[in-house]
């Protein structure tokens, strides 16, 4: 079975596993082992992922043959869930609904509007369009025929830069249609206090920063990230290198490197939470799930770090165990350990 629309089996399985609230009014997850449905965030321990299928709503659930959970009781409403519903309608149905348009047809004001829908959903009205419009966009120029063009005002945008802006594709729309074959994507190898460093940019901005024993290794590592890509090395990557190895010494230089990141939402709000984690500080996972709202999702939280795929610019290595000691670190406990004693120490006369 697939999810709610607006997730793919992964993002729903990740919601699951978060125990994300957002999710909630999205989807149930079945067990076939028990043939019960639960909320995502039902407090039962967490199933086998083998044995999960998931629907968009209670009903779908018990037309399959699943009894509700007796302990999230799926088949409840949500106190908010027709309020959201209503709001999610009238933006399903209308590509541009303004937040006052909202309010006039709900009979609410703004800012119940907005902090109800996201306290459900996790995102604003607003967020909620912009990812429907950019979804439909990927899903045309995945599966259907129509010319790019037709697929950007289809999917809701004014024209093509705006698509650009927000679909956050990476590549050009032509190029995602074809799997990413033929996307060019530069990169420069440094030395820095940890060994080897790779970074990597689309025209749109860096996408990868690897650490590592050997430029071999790394840029077997990057051509594995993107295995359809035109991959080269980039003189003109040096100024952006030098940016990126200056994190490794007790005088950094202002990161301002654009990103060209692809990922789900929840990972996204993780990394923008990594990056507001001042240097030379840290933070437990715990305490970063609660920094965005979500502090049962520990587990998530720490999955999300390890996907992060640039090294140093989106600092993971900041968060570290309930016990105060540098854990789970993609590249290395070692290279975490020498990172965060750099970034302590006070910078030389």
């Amino acid at each position: 079975m697939n999810p709610a629309a607006m997730l793919t089996d992964d993002q729903a399985w990740t919601a699951v596993l978060a125990r994300d609230p957002a999710a909630d009014a999205e989807l149930v997850y079945a067990v076939t082992t028990t043939g019960v449905f639960c909320r995502p965030t039902c407090p039962s321990r967490r199933p086998a992922r083998s044995n999960v299928l998931f629907f968009p709503d209670p009903a779908s659930a018990a037309s399959a043959g699943f009894r509700p959970c007796r302990r999230c009781r799926p088949q409840q409403r949500h106190a908010d869930a027709g309020l959201v519903e209503a709001i999610s309608a009238s933006l399903k149905r209308d590509r541009q609904v303004t937040l006052a348009e909202l309010a006039r047809r709900t009979g609410r004001s703004p800012f119940t509007i907005e902090r109800t829908f996201k306290r459900v959903l996790g995102l604003t009205p607003a967020q909620f369009q912009r990812q429907r419009r950019a979804a439909s966009f990927r899903k045309q120029l995945t599966t259907g025929s129509a010319r790019v063009t037709d697929a950007i005002y289809d999917a809701g945008y004014s024209g093509p830069g705006r698509a650009y802006e927000n679909t956050q594709l990476g590549m050009a729309p032509t190029v995602w249609r074809a799997g990413g074959r033929g996307a060019a994507i530069g990169y420069a190898i440094g030395d820095s206090a940890l060994g080897k460093l790779l970074i990597a940019a689309t025209p749109r901005g860096l996408c990868s920063v690897i650490l590592g024993d050997t430029d071999a290794q790394l840029t077997r590592e990057l051509r594995a990230q993107f295995p359809l890509a035109t991959i080269q090395p980039e003189t003109s990557l040096e100024p952006h290198l030098n940016q990126v190895l200056s994190q490794f010494t007790q005088h950094p230089a202002a990161l301002d490197l654009p990103l060209d990141l692809r990922a789900t939402a929840f990972q996204m709000r993780v990394w923008e939470a990594l990056r507001r984690i001042p240097r030379g500080q840290t933070l437990t996972y715990s305490q970063l799930a609660a920094t965005i709202g979500q502090p049962t999702a520990v587990r998530a939280v720490a999955r999300a770090c390890a996907t992060n795929p640039v090294a140093v610019v989106v600092p993971c290595h900041r968060v570290i165990g309930s016990d105060g000691k540098p854990t789970g670190y993609r590249w290395g406990i070692e290279r975490k350990e020498t990172l965060l004693k750099i970034e302590k120490a006070k910078p030389g006369r």
